[in-house]
């Protein structure tokens, strides 16, 4: 298997809602798309982002949608700079999503914090110190 990952696909419950917070509210580059579309794609560096009502994704892979919860499974983001995961953290939060753990230092030496998207989808934002600051 080529160890690449080309495409993560979030469950929905509300696809416009989640288009919104994606598109407007983090600036993620949304492709075109039919607008009874049941189906959207962000194009971002080295992957591509889908978002798909969560009952048909469910459907979709053969598993019983049992409802919202924390899935085991979170999407970092790294950045540059400390200040870069406040300000990112914030505009997760001014778009409608939920911080879920402020930015700290972290054991592993960088400095991270999460967010939730409005599906409860984790998040984390991290500097990943690889030098002194």
């Amino acid at each position: 298997m080529d160890p690449s990952i080309s495409l993560v696909t979030l469950g929905v419950d509300d696809l416009e809602e989640s288009i919104r917070f994606y598109r407007d509210g983090l600036g993620l580059p949304l492709q075109d798309r039919e607008a009874d579309s049941d189906v959207a794609f962000f194009t971002l560096e080295g992957t591509w982002l889908s978002l798909y009502p969560r009952e048909l994704l469910a459907e979709d892979a053969t598993v019983p949608d049992e409802g919202p919860g924390f899935s085991g499974v979170t999407i970092a983001h790294n950045v540059e700079t400390k200040a870069e995961v406040d300000e990112t953290l914030q505009e997760a939060v001014d778009a409608g999503g939920r911080l879920v753990k402020p930015a700290q230092e972290v054991f592993w030496g960088g400095y991270s914090g999460y967010f939730a998207d409005p599906d409860g989808h984790v998040w984390e934002v991290a500097y990943p110190q690889l030098t002194d600051d």
